[in-house]
């Protein structure tokens, strides 16, 4: 009988843990989202394609043309990125002057067109392929029209828009381009600059349509001088805060002489 009642004892003390155990609400681990923090980038606009992002320590030249002239007091280049052959994107002249120690980034159809002294030492890239470099990672990104009155202008794997990545923080060139699915698919763009000139490019509608689809943090009108003037950069800005207000538009002067 001791026996019995022991092992009945046994019983109730297992159950009655079990029950405790059971009835505690367990502990919730909470996840505090990470912070991206935004870094320091001064954008220097010189003119239609051409500019300059000076990146923390890193500065940036974009398609520089213009002369030795246009870049007078500023830094020199750490990279410099070419989207494509044109001359308002590629100047031979204007790259000699720039370059000093400096990385060039390019596709193949510019880097066909260097000479050799330029040539040396080129990171080429192509639609979709990256590359890493002094703490950034870079990738090529697709820029070619769609009219077909306008498929002459910029073919398809020809010329590059560019991402550049750091942190977390990206940031989209888009070269000459119409608003074509690898600029509407884009995701997690913190700061975008956007092309749109007629016949070349885009229209502002399209323009503002690709902003709406892939909702960058902020986007900047740029390269928007075309054959007859300027596009409506006004009516780009109201068509954005239309479709997708919680986009910001920075409006820069890209033609202070102009």
């Amino acid at each position: 009988m001791k026996r019995k009642g022991l092992f009945l004892l046994i019983i109730m003390i297992t159950v009655f843990s079990c029950k405790n155990n059971t009835d505690k609400t367990p502990e919730t681990k909470i996840e505090t989202p990470i912070s991206k923090a935004e870094p320091s980038i001064d954008i220097q606009p010189i003119s239609h394609a051409t500019m300059i992002l000076d990146w923390e320590n890193t500065s940036m030249y974009f398609d520089p043309v213009g002369g030795k002239e246009a870049f007078e007091g500023k830094k020199d280049p750490d990279i410099i990125f070419v989207t494509d052959i044109h001359g308002d994107h590629l100047n031979v002249e204007t790259l000699q002057a720039v370059m000093k120690d400096s990385q060039i980034i390019a596709p193949r159809a510019v880097i066909d067109q260097l000479p050799d002294n330029l040539k040396e030492g080129v990171i080429e890239l192509g639609n979709g392929e990256s590359t890493d470099f002094e703490g950034f990672t870079i990738t090529g990104v697709a820029m070619y029209n769609l009219r077909e009155e306008a498929l002459k202008y910029h073919e398809k794997g020809r010329g590059n828009g560019y991402i550049i990545e750091k942190d977390g923080y990206r940031v989209y060139i888009s070269g000459d381009t119409e608003d074509i699915p690898e600029m509407r698919n884009l995701k997690d763009i913190d700061l975008a600059f956007v092309c749109m000139n007629l016949p070349y490019t885009m229209t502002v509608e399209s323009a503002a349509s690709a902003v709406a689809d892939f909702k960058p943090k902020t986007v900047v009108p740029y390269h928007y001088r075309g054959m007859d003037g300027f596009a409506d950069v006004d009516a780009f800005e109201k068509m954005v805060n239309e479709k997708a207000p919680e986009v910001e538009v920075n409006r820069i002067d890209f033609y202070p002489k102009e």
